[in-house]
């Protein structure tokens, strides 16, 4: 009898234990959830990767040409872009295209429109998330052993894109700390969110333009990293998988790998993480993508979704909706914007997509606009890299000077 009860104090010691464990694990932060792993679950806990600066790194546009886009050419695209949705069922997708655009910091004076901040809590909280879709749906927020996961796929209630959510924050300009509030715990931060990323990511999953933009923007000095699968991975690694073939590999017409091999390639200079293989060959991939690009504008000043196949794109056009050349057309402006000046293209040719992509923005009805949101945010940024300024600290200099409610007095719609 003595022995069943000292097994049944045992026991209840044990389930104490484990207990308290896990509620420490919920509560609070890495530090725990790592005793978790080697204490309890006798496993080994993932690598941490050193995370050294407390905001990420910021890849500033590298030109100004006001001959280019004017002051009320910039206001009059930035006002079609305002982000004003209803504050239900609101899209992780345009959320976190809206926030990466406009940054944290961004307030408007229109009432309708949503917040830097209020975009921020969205995407961080899960109870603000709720409130705007109600407690039957599944989380944003996933809580794992090794951080914080994003959910994502089609669901429109889902981020579209594996780490478009992280790398929209990133963008956003979000600290190492911003809080993170997920179901049921509290202590996660933007930290915990890289850390799970970091885990889970793997070479070959089908879209890794986001990660490769996450990773660069947080991580360097680091240069390589063991993932929870316990291979080793590094940003050679990555550019290699970016570069793999064309449009077919990536989505926007592959516009998105082009873009994220020239953030690494401007980190790069300011941080050793490419071997100098893989750096000549970034050069040479994005060298080859500016002659495509020279080869298959239409006259007009557009490119095609096909723009690959360079001049042939031009010779035997696609029958094509014209959203598509507006993705093409905004996505190219906006990495031409950061690009070294040996890879741009002639002066002529980036003017003549800059006025088609005003006009063709301006041509737009709401309607249109509301439809294709995503895509006109890239326009957006695109135009503002061109005069470097940052969309949120115009508008606010703008709005000043043209309140909200008072006659426009951007230019009108062609």
């Amino acid at each position: 009898m003595k022995r069943k009860r000292s097994d049944t104090r045992l026991i209840a010691v044990q389930a104490f234990v484990l207990i308290a464990f896990g509620t420490a694990y919920i509560m609070s932060g890495s530090p725990n959830r790592q005793i978790v792993h080697e204490q309890i679950l006798k496993q080994s806990a993932p690598i941490v990767v050193p995370i050294e600066r407390e905001y990420p790194n910021r890849i500033s546009p590298l030109y100004d040409r006001p001959d280019w886009v004017s002051d009320e050419e910039l206001a009059s695209v930035l006002e079609r872009i305002v982000p004003r949705f209803s504050r239900e069922q609101m899209k992780p997708n345009f959320i976190e295209h809206a926030l990466r655009t406009w940054s944290v910091e961004a307030e408007f004076q229109d009432p309708e429109a949503v917040s830097g901040q209020e975009m921020l809590l969205f995407l961080t909280d899960h109870n603000a998330y709720l409130e705007s879709w109600g407690k039957s749906i599944r989380p944003l927020l996933e809580e794992k052993t090794s951080g914080v996961r994003i959910r994502w796929g089609a669901d429109k209630c889902a981020s579209y894109h594996h780490d478009h959510l992280l790398a929209s924050l990133t963008e956003a300009g979000v600290s190492i700390d911003t809080p993170v509030y997920g179901p049921s715990r509290r202590g996660d931060t933007i930290r915990d969110v890289i850390h799970e990323a970091l885990a889970d990511f793997r070479l070959d999953e089908r879209e890794v333009e986001w990660t490769a933009m996450a990773f660069g923007l947080w991580i360097p000095p680091v240069r390589t990293w063991q993932g929870g699968d316990g291979r080793e991975y590094s940003f050679d690694l990555i550019a290699k998988r970016l570069m793999r073939g064309h449009k077919q590999y990536g989505v926007c017409s592959g516009t998105h790998r082009v873009y994220s091999l020239v953030v690494l390639l401007r980190i790069d200079e300011e941080t050793e993480i490419l071997s100098e293989q893989t750096r000549n060959d970034v050069w040479q991939f994005l060298t080859r993508t500016r002659d495509m690009l020279i080869g298959s504008q239409f006259e007009d000043g557009s490119w095609p979704s096909n723009w690959p196949d360079g001049a042939a794109a031009v010779l035997d056009p696609l029958d094509e909706p014209i959203y598509q050349k507006i993705i093409s057309t905004g996505h190219h402006l906006e990495w031409q914007s950061i690009a070294p000046k040996e890879l741009l293209l002639p002066d002529d040719q980036l003017q003549r997509a800059v006025d088609w992509i005003i006009a063709t923005t301006l041509d737009m009805t709401d309607e249109q606009i509301a439809a294709r949101y995503t895509f006109f945010t890239h326009v957006g940024s695109a135009l503002a890299n061109w005069k470097s300024v940052r969309p949120d600290e115009f508008w606010k200099d703008w709005e000043l000077e043209h309140p909200y409610g008072a006659e426009a007095s951007a230019i009108e719609s062609p």
